[in-house]
């Protein structure tokens, strides 16, 4: 073989017609070759049954995700859209004179660890006109001697309710008391509150300037380092009071908290009081009275709140949640939403109820996403729809870290590095743990399991920092001034304003 003929074989093409490598699957990306319809004919998908019923699927959850995340997002963020907003969900800085009589509630059952201590709070409003009762069980001789003896302190202020009803619950005890209460405004507080010494008077006010039937004030759980829940638990009272129960109100629908709200015994008369037989009687009453075109006001002052702690356990947490949603669902079925007057209203009502098992239904599929992103072969444009709702899940992410911020420096609470890790590692198994909640509180109420699961309270809101003493309160938080002003103005000569103790909680 000559040289020429060598040089000619060699300047050959490496690659001959017949040499083409395969086709390789991409992973996540399904085949690369798409079939044809034949000349002039544009692509067509060739998938199987199964194929287009596991992608619509896909794309169905992802589409799921992402609206609730996004609606999720918005409420959240609702009082911080402007800064006059935000003001507007104050109480006023500068309260007017008392124009009410108050009947404060408080329902305990085997809290003697707590409920004295709430009762000498709750006796140093400096409102000048109200009542406090406390409503107690025939069979719980240590809560009724806590009581007792607190009324013995303040006598003529606190009147003790014996509850004989079987079986005991929250509504029925309310709706016994509510039948001795001689103020025309009617307020309910949890045996284990830390109650603001001037927030009757802020209420009032608020009943005044508004012309309200109802005013619901805030609570925040304070316990925030108990347990890695605690702290999602903690944020979650943050943003719903701060934020998303002002949208409900404006909505003209509200599901109200279970204390520090306000109720005109006018209107408590005509409902009846509360649904003995509902297990979220708080959210059952706003319904009713958002149906019956009830005005309510939520406002939301940091250091007007109302201080709470987390459930002490995991399990008590569960059962908790888990009574909520079971209540939601009683609400929905009940069907009362159905006479708010306006299709938007019952759309928001309808959502807002079974809003719960949404969030539990993409709390399981969110991890199933993940799996099947990550290990099953799709198409790429499905691919890339499944990976929408990471946009918004990562804005309430970052939402909540902020948030968390905000929390520390309002109730003066160092919030550390390790704060933030646990936040963001407890997203997806707080969500599990949710989705678990509304599953238990499905299969009880298919069961007809209505009993009422009581969370217990050992007051780790009050022993996290320092004890609030009996003569005092801890000391009022208050915003920078071009955010928030004081609520209060005391008045110099006011001998009724209680000692007010300085320092942190």
């Amino acid at each position: 073989m000559t040289i020429l003929t060598t040089l000619t074989l060699a300047a050959g093409p490496l690659l001959q017609p017949g040499d083409q490598p395969g086709t390789t699957d991409v992973p996540n990306r399904g085949t690369t070759s798409v079939p044809t319809g034949g000349s002039g004919q544009g692509a067509q998908i060739a998938w199987s049954v199964g194929e287009w019923i596991g992608y619509s699927a896909l794309i169905a959850i992802s589409v799921l995700l992402t609206l609730v995340a996004l609606s999720t997002l918005w409420w959240m963020l609702h009082a911080w859209r402007s800064r006059d907003a935000l003001r507007a969900t104050s109480f006023s800085p500068t309260p007017r004179p008392a124009a009410h009589r108050f009947t404060l509630l408080v329902p305990g059952r085997h809290e003697e660890d707590v409920m004295g201590q709430t009762l000498d709070m709750l006796a140093q409003q400096d409102h000048p006109d109200f009542e406090i009762i406390a409503i107690v069980g025939e069979d719980d001789p240590g809560t009724d001697r806590v009581v007792r003896e607190a009324a013995a302190r303040h006598p003529g202020l606190i009147k003790v309710v014996v509850d004989d009803t079987l079986p005991k619950n929250k509504p029925k005890a309310m709706n016994l008391a509510l039948k001795e209460a001689t103020g025309d405004i009617v307020g309910v507080f949890d045996a284990e509150d830390e109650v603001y010494p001037h927030l009757l008077t802020l209420v009032d006010s608020r009943f005044q300037e508004t012309d309200a039937d109802v005013v619901q004030g805030g609570v925040q759980l304070m316990n925030f380092r108990s347990s890695w829940w605690s702290l999602r638990n903690v944020l979650e009272y943050y943003f719903w009071f701060r934020s998303r129960l002002h949208f409900h109100a404006e909505s003209k629908f509200i599901p109200l908290g279970g204390n520090t709200v306000f109720v005109t015994k006018e209107r408590l008369d005509w409902s009846n009081g509360w649904d003995a037989h509902c297990l979220a009687e708080d959210c059952e009453l706003g319904v009713r009275l958002s149906a019956d075109g009830a005005k309510v006001v939520v406002a939301y002052s940091p250091e007007a709140v109302t201080r709470e702690e987390t459930p002490p356990t995991f399990a008590s947490l569960l059962k908790q949640r888990t009574r909520w949603n079971q209540g939601f669902l009683q609400v929905l079925e009940k069907g009362e939403w159905k006479k708010l007057p306006s299709r938007k209203q019952r759309f928001f009502a309808r959502y807002l109820l079974t809003m719960p098992f949404i969030q539990a239904a993409t709390g399981l599929l969110i991890p199933l996403s993940v799996v099947m992103i990550a290990f099953v072969k799709v198409p790429t444009v499905v691919a890339l729809i499944s990976f929408i709702p990471l946009a918004p899940t990562l804005m309430l992410l970052a939402v909540e870290i902020a948030g968390l911020g905000e929390f520390g420096r309002l109730y003066k609470e160092k919030v550390r590095v390790r704060d933030y890790v646990k936040l963001v590692l407890g997203l997806i198994p707080y969500q599990v743990f949710l989705a678990a909640a509304a599953v238990r509180a499905v299969i009880r109420h298919s069961r007809g399991q209505n009993g009422w699961e009581k969370t217990e309270h050992t007051g780790q809101h009050r022993t996290a920092s320092q004890q609030a003493e009996v003569v005092g309160f801890p000391s009022a938080v208050t915003e920078p001034d071009d955010v928030q002003q004081p609520v209060h103005q005391s008045d110099p000569a006011d001998d009724r304003q209680p000692a007010y103790a300085g320092g942190d909680r």
